[in-house]
């Protein structure tokens, strides 16, 4: 007997296109200064990721300032305008039901900074045969 309802990896497709229309339209929002926050009004906050849950009834944002200056001033005052920014969502997405809305930091740059910071050590270079970052490939030339 096949399996009615397979377990997925990964979000499917509806999960994908929701949190897509929901991260536009927090973006929409807070680019356009609709809050009446100090905190969001004077900084300029990224959105790189939305993931929603597979009910779509929640959505998990992750967000950055610009810089990453004032991290936690920043998601407390999302969290604390979580119901207006809901309002608006639910406003400008066309859903049954208007998702619930969580704030975290996002974690991708300092993730991305430290992978880049491995592959420039000594070490690295040594194990591919190249020489360090330092040296042009000037020397190539020459070598002709």
């Amino acid at each position: 007997m096949a399996k009615r309802f397979e377990q997925t990896t990964g979000p499917s497709q509806r999960q994908q296109r929701v949190a897509e229309l929901v991260r536009h339209a927090l973006a929409e929002v807070l680019s356009r200064g609709d809050l009446q926050d100090d905190v969001l009004t004077k900084n300029v906050i990224t959105i790189p990721e939305v993931r929603m849950s597979p009910d779509l009834k929640l959505a998990t944002a992750y967000v950055m300032p610009l810089g990453g200056r004032d991290e936690q001033a920043v998601l407390k005052a999302l969290d604390k305008n979580k119901k207006i920014l809901r309002q608006e969502v639910a406003r400008r997405v066309n859903l049954k039901f208007a998702p619930d809305l969580r704030f975290l930091r996002d974690e991708s740059f300092d993730e991305a900074a430290r992978i880049d910071a491995l592959l420039r050590t000594e070490r690295v270079a040594r194990d591919t045969g190249r020489p360090g970052p330092a040296v042009s490939d000037d020397n190539d030339e020459q070598d002709s």
